[in-house]
């Protein structure tokens, strides 16, 4: 099934769509706006054909629903979400253990979004979430995605519960992160097939969720508060998880 067609906005994530190519069709620049960074975008732009269109700040707004757009949008194709089918024949075709995302009632769409960017920077081999009570691939996840969103499979399930069941029937170990749970993260052997199962803003995760788990696991918290944001302790599992996985084998990025 297909989202409707997306307007992107910022010069990160339109940057980030035009240099993964990722069929823009329109690019919009605010008509007072001639400094380095757009001329860059243009450029790109043009170079694959795009049309650019010099509009006002007005129609900026409108396209980008209230957003901080900084003077460009950019219109992208429906995003492909993806479904029970498609998860298996993924799996099917991987050549390495799996290393899967699952995030039980994720939504709020900044915290999708930063979880989509860290996931492709993990090298998560797709994000699972529930297709109900969760945030879908509207404009501001793929934004805070920073292209991610149009990189890594997004895929959406009827019955999480059941989905998580028959991932375990395919030998791959879940991980969920709990408060309360008494091993933790760095303990865990993560280097197999894994599904690193998150639980949504407040509740954590559900009951139904928690039970097909196979290990529990806390981060540690040396501080005051009791728990992290959801796309941070996200960030933290994934990259322990990398680590394990890879060893060497990967490159070091700066944050931006």
């Amino acid at each position: 099934m297909s989202q409707a067609e997306a307007w992107i906005f910022g010069l990160h994530a339109v940057r980030a769509a035009l240099q993964r190519q990722a069929q823009v069709r329109e690019l919009l620049i605010d008509s007072g706006r001639h400094d380095a960074r757009v001329r860059e975008l243009v450029e790109l732009a043009e170079a694959q054909g795009v049309a650019v269109r010099r509009v006002s700040g007005t129609v900026l707004d409108e396209r980008a629903e209230s957003g901080r757009h900084q003077g460009v949008v950019a219109c992208l194709p429906p995003r492909q979400t993806q479904d029970e089918p498609y998860l298996k024949a993924l799996l099917k075709r991987l050549e390495r253990p799996p290393f899967l995302l699952i995030l039980d009632e994720v939504q709020d769409p900044h915290n999708l979004g930063a979880c989509l960017r860290t996931a492709d920077g993990a090298g998560v081999d797709a994000v699972i979430t529930p297709r109900d009570r969760s945030a879908g691939l509207n404009a501001t996840v793929r934004k805070v995605a920073s292209g991610a969103a149009e990189s890594v499979p997004f895929i959406q399930v009827t019955n999480l519960a059941r989905t998580l069941k028959w991932l375990k029937a395919e030998g791959i170990w879940l991980i969920g992160t709990a408060g309360e749970a008494d091993k933790g993260l760095y303990e865990a052997d993560l280097s197999g097939p894994l599904g690193v199962v998150m639980g949504g803003e407040g509740k954590g995760l559900r009951r139904l969720t928690r039970e097909q788990c196979d290990l529990l696991v806390s981060l540690p918290m040396a501080g005051t508060v009791e728990s992290l944001n959801v796309s941070v302790a996200t960030g933290v599992t994934l990259y322990e998880a990398l680590r394990q996985r890879s060893g060497s084998r990967t490159r070091v990025s700066v944050p931006n």
